[in-house]
């Protein structure tokens, strides 16, 4: 019996988060349409709401509080109590100044990746789209280079304006300082502090813009790496052979499509069994050193993702020995793989029990090899198997109930963990750094956002300290910049990269001014330089092409000269064929 649909090649419904399949305008319109409102109120409310309104009032309720008991602090920072308060605000720094830190930067990020940066880069890149059409095709790099220096310098002015304006507009309505018959009025006391939050977060907004645009307008411009007529290395150089996978994007099912490609994208998990086995074959002829995966191994993080991983990666112990691994956006941010509507509220559990479960993979793949830095030594600290021990019991028992209580330690703990460090095998070998450049979003449609922690950066600075005649590759899922590459349409140009891009760049150029940057996320296949600073953009050899097409992926060698600097050489391109046979919606 034939059917009418055969149920292999799917339908509609597995495009319902594609980007391939659907426009943005579309997916929006959807979002609308099935959003749990009360969440999203909830969720504002705690995110933004309440934040900003405390924002405004604070200034106030400080006057108040100052004016009212200013002789009662006089008296309690004078004699014993001034010893006592002392040793409250040293014990809170102490014993809270990281997290409180974290939760800090946290937020200020996050008020940045919500509001700032997606205007802005819009705006860059709406830009750079005109300016760039209007080139001539002889343009050469350097032109090029000057033009996206000089977009980036007007689109943070031209963003930061309308913020100005809108200061200068509430300015009028706002209160700086405040007396004890305010409190009598708290509706007058609630709009004179709603004002002033408007006002500080449009004058951050306006800051922003402008220091985003001057930060971008003035590094390094990414460009296009070229390997042709590059003098070849001595056969004595060390030289290390690395697979860089990215996006795999494991669905768990044998015809499940996955959620950004829907039917654009191959069926299942076949391909990467295919890309597996050559990656085994590889290795045979010519022995590997490393198998990096950038992120998203997983399509939503689910349990039943992670499981087929294992299943696929089970044949070739080889691979595994040498893989290393660590977490998208896709493993730890998706809320519902088959809803972009859905949201969790900050303070869920789910969320946290797809970071266990990234935890428990990264500690199967590499618990025995990789180490966590220690902060407060300023050293390398254990293993990642010996950081996990002694929380492996409460780790289990939170997947197992998915306890409220243990939210806040899931976080904390997942926080301490990265950056990951493969340390080199020599002092002039080579080591590698695996960071977590997830935001903390709870929203399936804002799941992309990144970010690079100063305390990462510290992590960073500490293993390189630690290995001073090293070289290092630093891995990360989310692109760093956006590529110099043209586009035909606006929407190939607006991306999710790091947040605080510019500054992570600039710092790693003073660290490690020779390390190469393996990322994935966009699944571009591109490979360039910020300076000195090489930067590898891994395909995705399972999320570009349906079943019938060709995908790839890359072997690169690095290799590091007499001075101990790091080089990155032409890489060889592994083709994955499609099966022609395959006659897919699509």
């Amino acid at each position: 019996m034939q059917p009418i649909t055969d149920p292999r090649d799917g339908d509609a419904e597995d495009d319902a988060s594609s980007t391939r399949q659907r426009s943005l305008l579309a997916l929006a319109g959807s979002l609308l349409a099935e959003i749990s409102l009360p969440k999203l109120v909830v969720a504002w409310l705690l995110l933004i709401g309440l934040p900003g309104l405390l924002l405004g009032l604070a200034p106030l309720l400080a006057s108040i509080w100052l004016s009212a008991v200013s002789t009662k602090v006089a008296y309690a920072l004078s004699g014993a109590w001034s010893a006592l308060v002392l040793a409250a605000v040293v014990a809170l720094g102490w014993f809270g100044g990281r997290r409180l830190f974290r939760i800090a930067e946290g937020s200020f990020w996050a008020l940045a990746s919500l509001a700032v940066q997606p205007v802005y880069a819009m705006a860059r890149e709406a830009l750079r789209h005109l300016a760039e059409a209007g080139l001539a095709s002889r343009a050469g790099p350097a032109t090029r280079a000057r033009l996206r220096a000089a977009t980036a310098a007007v689109a943070g002015i031209a963003v930061a304006v309308p913020a100005v304006l809108l200061v200068a507009w509430l300015w009028p309505a706002t209160r700086w300082t405040g007396t004890l018959a305010d409190l009598a009025a708290p509706l007058r006391l609630a709009s004179a502090g709603i004002a002033n939050g408007v006002v500080l977060v449009a004058g951050y907004f306006a800051a922003a813009a402008a220091v985003w645009g001057f930060a971008d307008a003035t590094m390094d411009q990414p460009r296009t790496r070229r390997f042709e007529g590059e003098p070849a290395p001595p056969d004595t150089a060390p030289r290390w052979r690395i697979v860089h996978l990215s996006d795999i994007h494991v669905v768990g099912e044998p015809y499940g499509f996955r959620i950004e490609c829907g039917r654009a994208g191959p069926r299942g998990d076949d391909r990467l069994h295919r890309v597996l086995a050559r990656i085994a074959a590889i290795h045979a002829a010519a022995p590997l050193d490393l198998v990096l995966i950038t992120g998203d191994v997983t399509d939503a993080g689910r349990s039943g993702e992670w499981a087929a991983f294992f299943d696929a990666l089970a044949p070739y112990p080889a691979i595994a020995a040498r893989l290393l691994i660590q977490p998208g956006n896709h493993d730890v941010n998706v809320v519902d793989r088959a809803n972009p509507a859905r949201l969790d509220l900050p303070f869920s559990p789910v969320k946290r029990l797809r970071q266990v479960r990234a935890l428990s993979a990264m500690a199967a793949v590499q618990g025995g090899r990789v180490r966590v830095v220690d902060l407060a030594g300023e050293a390398l600290g254990d293993t990642l198997d010996a950081a996990l021990a002694p929380h492996r019991a409460r780790l289990a028992g939170f997947a197992d109930t998915g306890a409220l209580r243990d939210v806040p330690f899931v976080a904390d703990l997942w926080a301490r963990l990265f950056p990951m460090v493969l340390p080199p095998e020599r002092p002039d070998g080579l080591g590698i750094v695996l960071l977590d450049s997830n935001a903390d979003t709870h929203f399936s449609f804002t799941n992309a956002l990144g970010l690079v922690s100063t305390e990462q950066m510290r992590g960073i600075e500490i293993a390189i300290a630690a290995w001073p005649a090293a070289s290092w590759l630093v891995a990360l899922h989310h692109h760093v910049v956006e590529y110099p590459m043209p586009a035909k349409q606006l929407s190939e140009r607006i991306g999710t990269a790091l947040v605080n891009g510019s500054w992570f760049v600039r710092r790693l150029q003073r660290i490690a001014p020779d390390a190469v940057v393996m990322h994935g996320h966009r699944h571009v296949d591109w490979i360039g330089a910020c300076g000195d600073l090489t930067i590898v953009s891994a395909p995705s050899p399972v999320m570009e092409a349906t079943d019938d097409r060709d995908t790839a992926f890359y072997v690169h060698t690095l290799t590091s000269d007499q001075d101990g600097r790091l080089h990155l050489l032409a890489p060889e391109r592994i083709v994955i064929p499609g099966d022609p046979s395959f006659r897919g919606a699509a």
